[in-house]
């Protein structure tokens, strides 16, 4: 394989994608992106972090990799729209398609297909972890067809530009089982916070009283979990909105493979994320769950 830095391709400059091509960029690599359509956030991000202007036409030209970083909602219709734009194109025969996104195991299944019949080569990754900065990476993991080892290990390798790879091999393993772990490994971490946010909401709607009771009794009996919630409901609010879908794709993950009646827990937490998109930014939810918070961090503070 080629020492030199390859030309890689991050749709959409997003704050996972730009931090993650800023990582590229910083390494001497070409990252290309397309921002037809894009807000003038997503322009500001991608021109800090190096990217370079391009339409699909030419990215399927020119670049070695294509890693599809967007909304769960997009995945497909994506890679859709980039495949049409390949056929059409004078394409690198040698360019590998991975999905980056909160998906489940049957939706990344439906993108790998539509690259059927194509020479686009295609890994299912899975994102652990937030954006990247100079002292911390999150790890991509990454799973292919059980014949596409090679193809792994080629993605492995652009470690050596920043980007942290773990390989999911072993038993089974093959498209989807990346899109798996991340949906379990969210339906946890993203499931713990709704479960807590529901709580809280719940607790204050029987009173006020009920919710600082809730409080302080976590503090007595729990206090890892208050910690954690003064951490991660603030974290939540901005980011509700995106949680809808990946939401919506855990539930589907969970009723693929142990049935209906388990698949409500997060259908549940969607149905939580969209309410609090919809509080944003000064409605009685959010109000709530923010006065917990600081009310909860003077608690601890004070170790009352």
């Amino acid at each position: 394989m080629s020492s030199s830095p390859p030309t890689i391709a991050i749709i959409a400059p997003g704050a996972m994608g730009a931090a993650v091509a800023h990582k590229f960029t910083k390494s001497g690599c070409t990252v290309l992106t397309t921002l037809e359509g894009r807000s003038p956030a997503s322009v500001e991000r991608a021109k800090a972090a190096g990217m370079e202007d391009a339409p699909l036409s030419v990215i399927a030209q020119r670049a070695a990799w294509v890693l599809s970083i967007l909304p769960p909602s997009s995945a497909l219709s994506f890679a859709e729209q980039f495949n049409k734009a390949y056929d059409e194109a004078s394409p690198n025969a040698k360019l590998a398609f991975v999905d980056c996104n909160a998906v489940s195991p049957e939706t990344a299944k439906r993108v790998a297909r539509v690259f059927d019949g194509s020479a686009v080569r295609f890994v299912d990754a899975g994102i652990v972890g937030g954006p990247p900065t100079d002292n911390y990476d999150p790890a991509f993991y990454a799973s292919a067809e059980p014949g596409d080892s090679n193809l792994l290990d080629e993605f492995i390798a652009l470690g050596k530009w920043g980007l942290r790879v773990v390989p999911l091999r072993g038993e089974g393993a093959g498209v989807g089982d990346a899109s798996a772990l991340k949906m379990s490994y969210a339906g946890m971490t993203k499931g713990f916070i709704g479960l807590t946010t529901t709580m809280i909401l719940a607790a204050h709607k029987s009173s006020p009283a009920t919710a600082q009771a809730l409080m302080h009794e976590l503090q007595y009996s729990q206090p890892a979990f208050l910690e954690r919630i003064t951490r991660s409901v603030p974290g939540m609010l901005p980011k509700a909105y995106r949680w809808v879908g990946e939401m919506e794709e855990i539930s589907s993950f969970v009723r693929d493979g142990l049935g209906e009646g388990e698949a409500h827990v997060h259908h549940g937490f969607a149905h939580l994320y969209e309410r609090i998109e919809k509080s944003l930014p000064d409605g009685e939810d959010v109000a709530v769950l923010k006065k917990f918070v600081e009310d909860a961090k003077a608690v601890i503070r004070d170790g009352k």
